[in-house]
């Protein structure tokens, strides 16, 4: 399949996250190998967390934001390897990194609290 095709395949599949239709991470994923380019790769991967992260502000339900959070640091970090290794002139990653900690400051979104467990006396 041309780079042009297997980009708007995940594009597509990746649009459906959160809308109720039966697309699975796992396909989106399994399109990034046959991305040729390790910075259409980085790039695309950190677009498939993003996109995750956005369905899952959607849904609003409780702990989505920490899953969110989490799911934007993952896609930050992709863009981070995307902008090493971009092509002259190409913020495409640098954009999308900026969308991401706008999303986060905005939605004041935060790590899981730690669980404290405690120790039964015995």
């Amino acid at each position: 399949m041309k780079r042009t095709a297997l980009v708007i395949l995940l594009l597509a599949l990746t649009d459906r996250f959160g809308k109720g239709y039966t697309v699975g991470v796992m396909q989106a994923q399994e399109v990034l190998p046959r991305l040729r380019d390790p910075y259409e790769q980085a790039y695309y991967a950190g677009i498939i967390f993003e996109r995750r992260a956005k369905a899952q502000l959607q849904r609003n339900s409780p702990g989505c934001g920490f899953e969110a959070y989490q799911l934007l640091r993952e896609a930050m970090s992709c863009y981070e390897k995307a902008e090493a290794l971009r092509p002259p002139k190409n913020d495409d990653a640098l954009l999308h990194w900026n969308t991401c900690a706008r999303i986060i400051m905005g939605n004041q979104l935060t790590t899981r609290p730690k669980e404290v467990v405690e120790q039964p006396l015995e």
